[in-house]
């Protein structure tokens, strides 16, 4: 059974590094919540590292600027791991080609242009669906008033030119402020389900965890897995993604599920919350309802 937390400070003294999420967590996409800040603040107080894990397709610059812009105070953090990140890596390394077509709102192409030292210096162009050798999907190209089931056609017709599909963001969906919309994990699963290939690099897949781990490595070197805890709010990406990682995982019940475990959402309903997770054959080792 998932042992319900009232606070991180219940528990923080057994871990030395947090990989938490951000969206969902941390920020709405809209403000920052400030029992969340006061939490990561008291964490690394004690001596603890936090390093910020988020399904976001933008590199580690352009979050950075996003945190500023949501008024997220730079000492609840000490390094930030981006899915971004990590799926530059594979782009610049000639995962689906070197000549893509984008999918995703302008403000994304950043993921094409802001690169880090470590990466690749190989050359990227952004071309036409007709002269594509592959489609890197970064969000749709308008999350608010679009749905998957629109790219049907483009999405078949690339299926069968057999173009790979780079997935530069997991997440299915998110909630911004009151409001849920879809995100590239959505359109790249809808690929799969008409028998295209989607490729993934963030939560739950291993390379992001990689990354993530060498960056802390190089803040306070070797640090026992024992010592690691996931923090987020999705159950597909952060809890099935610290589960493959074996590593101990809060789930946040008052992100996406919230409606799920009862009318408090700072405080969910035990069996409703059990029930749940059975279902999704998930036990995180901890639960709690937000970040505080």
């Amino acid at each position: 059974m998932t042992r319900i937390l009232s606070s991180l400070a219940e528990i923080q003294d057994q871990y030395d590094a947090l990989f938490c999420d951000l969206w969902g967590c941390v920020h709405n996409g809209v403000t920052a919540w400030p029992a969340a800040v006061a939490a990561l603040q008291a964490f690394r107080a004690k001596g603890g590292r936090v390093i910020y894990l988020t399904n976001s397709p933008r590199p580690k610059p352009s979050v950075e600027r996003q945190l500023d812009h949501l008024q997220v105070p730079k000492d609840t953090w000490d390094d930030l791991v981006t899915s971004g990140d990590a799926a530059q890596f594979a782009l610049f390394s000639g995962a689906v080609g070197h000549r893509v077509l984008h999918i995703g709102p302008q403000k994304d192409r950043t993921f094409f242009t802001e690169r880090g030292a470590d990466m690749p210096d190989t050359e990227i162009e952004l071309v036409s669906f007709e002269e594509a050798e592959g489609i890197v999907c970064t969000d749709l190209n308008d999350s608010v008033n679009e749905n998957p089931e629109e790219y049907r056609g483009q999405l078949m017709l690339a299926k069968e030119c057999g173009l790979k599909l780079l997935c530069a963001n997991p997440d299915i969906s998110v909630d911004v402020g009151e409001r849920r919309q879809w995100c590239a994990g959505a359109l790249a699963k809808f690929y799969e389900d008409l028998g295209g290939e989607a490729l993934y690099f963030g939560k739950p897949h291993p390379p992001i965890y990689d990354l993530a781990r060498r960056r802390l490595q190089a803040l306070a070197g070797d640090v026992p897995e024992a010592r690691i805890l996931c923090i987020g709010d999705g159950i597909l990406t952060d809890v099935a993604g610290g589960a493959g990682e074996s590593l101990d995982t809060i789930f946040l019940t008052g992100g996406l599920a919230a409606a799920e475990f009862g009318p408090d959402v700072e405080n969910p309903d035990a069996a409703m919350l059990e029930r749940w997770l059975a279902g999704h054959q998930m036990a995180p080792a901890y639960s709690m309802g937000r970040l505080r």
